[in-house]
């Protein structure tokens, strides 16, 4: 790992209000925790199609690019190759902060690499980096009730039961966040995987 170079961290989403609450979103929801915690603040990036924030963690510590795509999600990858690319971050210094349905709602996993399990922005990241070795944390989202369409079920709202636990959720991903770059993947896995 470079110390010089800052870590990306992408949130993933869509843009507009209609779709803020919607489990598709909790990309942004990390993001946005994540640039209150680190002194960050989000503006529109000259160069991409996205939001960015920059800021530390901790006093001298490792510096963050958190970036929220504007570009809706199966088209995320071309903001985030170009930040990357500027702020000359290697792939492997690039998390995806993302819903996942192969994740029960409740946990949130950390994983370097891998497949994309049908999701439209880690598979737009993957063709843009040309590679599937950055960090991803997995928000857990359960898969749809019912016959209920994935496609619909990502783009509703958590179902009241679910908004009970939402806010310790999102901070539980913000630490997983953290600590992928402070400590490692692995280290992530073995510290809050199972709790």
């Amino acid at each position: 790992m470079s110390d010089e170079a800052p870590w990306l961290v992408v949130g993933l989403g869509n843009p507009g209000k209609e779709y803020a609450g919607n489990r598709h979103n909790v990309g942004f929801m990390v993001a946005d925790l994540l640039a209150s915690r680190t002194g960050g603040k989000f503006g529109r990036a000259k160069r991409a199609a996205t939001e960015v924030a920059e800021g530390r963690l901790g006093f001298g510590g490792p510096k963050l690019i958190l970036l929220k795509p504007l570009t809706y999600m199966n088209l995320s990858g071309a903001p985030v190759v170009a930040l990357a690319q500027f702020f000359k971050v290697p792939v492997t210094q690039v998390i995806a902060v993302h819903d996942e349905l192969d994740v029960p709602f409740g946990e949130v996993r950390a994983k370097r690499g891998g497949g994309e399990g049908g999701h439209n922005g880690l598979r737009s990241m993957s063709k843009s980096l040309a590679s599937k070795e950055y960090a991803r944390v997995r928000f857990g989202i359960g898969r749809p009730p019912g016959r209920q369409e994935p496609a619909d079920y990502v783009l509703s709202d958590f179902a009241a039961a679910e908004r009970k636990e939402l806010d310790f959720l999102i901070d539980r991903a913000a630490d997983v966040t953290e600590a992928i770059v402070q400590h490692g993947v692995e280290w992530a896995q073995n510290r809050y995987h199972g709790v």
